[in-house]
């Protein structure tokens, strides 16, 4: 029996006797299916190849995660450090030894919480090295590829949990996508973390909200406004994505320009083509 991971996304299953034939998440249209086909892989595996987790202070109390070669998706997980409390902001398919000694040492977890089903990982791995709860929205409970009674299923538009950490469901990407609000990041002037429910685009000064990411499927307008409406109401001037880019200054004035500018070419009013 073995708990495979797919490698296009890099969710870890259940058990099985025999390597799956499908990947749920996979198959759906926001992701999509290996043009060479579905292939599986295992952490045992993993660990016997070159794969590395890179640990990087990015600043104070906020460390970037991420697994070298990429694997799957190759989302960056962040640790965040608020007053004694280690919160780890989605999550990577691969943990060895290393990692876990390297956690350790900067105070181990109290907690993970994720933004949406492509990052969910071996999250049960590292929910049960370290004996915490995991925090999924209720309404991606049906992309939960590994029970256990780690996951706490929240509901609701918020939960906050712990002082000045705050997950808000914001929707979109998934009906469940998720962002953390870190209120005293930043020197006190707020960190966003939005996996890629608000995703950081090439030009670092703006953001933009996608249905599917790599089958280009847009959301409707208005769930973007719904979602602009949302995160103005919140703190933070620094947002980091999943993919390590960072939108450095005045970022909650740039998420609403980004949401206008997407209404806007939506509309017909930014431009003529």
């Amino acid at each position: 029996m073995q708990q495979y991971i797919c490698k296009t996304c890099g969710v870890q299953y259940e058990k099985t006797s025999e390597i799956p034939e499908h990947c749920m998440i996979c198959e759906e249209e926001r992701q999509y299916v290996n043009p060479t086909g579905q292939s599986w892989t295992t952490l045992e595996n993993m660990k016997a190849e070159s794969f590395r987790n890179k640990i990087i202070l990015e600043e104070t109390g906020l460390y970037s995660v991420k697994t070298s070669p990429d694997f799957a998706i190759g989302q960056t997980a962040y640790l965040v450090q608020h007053e004694g409390f280690n919160l780890l902001w989605d999550c990577i398919s691969y943990l060895d030894e290393e990692t876990i000694s390297e956690f350790t040492r900067l105070g181990g977890l109290d907690a993970i919480a994720l933004s949406h089903p492509h990052y969910y990982s071996t999250q049960i791995e590292w929910a049960e090295v370290f004996d915490v709860p995991i925090y999924i929205h209720e309404d991606d409970r049906e992309w939960v590829m590994r029970k256990s009674d780690h996951i706490v299923y929240w509901s609701g538009e918020s939960i906050h949990i712990h002082n000045g950490l705050t997950i808000h469901r914001l929707g979109g990407h998934f009906k469940g996508g998720s962002v953390l609000e870190w209120e005293s990041g930043f020197n006190g002037k707020g960190i966003l973390l939005t996996g890629d429910i608000i995703q950081v685009v090439a030009d670092r000064e703006w953001v933009s909200f996608m249905y599917s990411y790599p089958n280009l499927i847009p959301l409707p307008a208005s769930k973007v406004k719904e979602i602009a409406l949302k995160v103005d109401e919140m703190k933070f001037a620094r947002l980091y994505n999943a993919f390590h880019r960072i939108v450095k200054e005045n970022a909650h004035e740039r998420v609403q320009e980004s949401a206008q500018r997407y209404l806007s070419a939506l509309e017909g009013t930014w431009f003529k083509t």
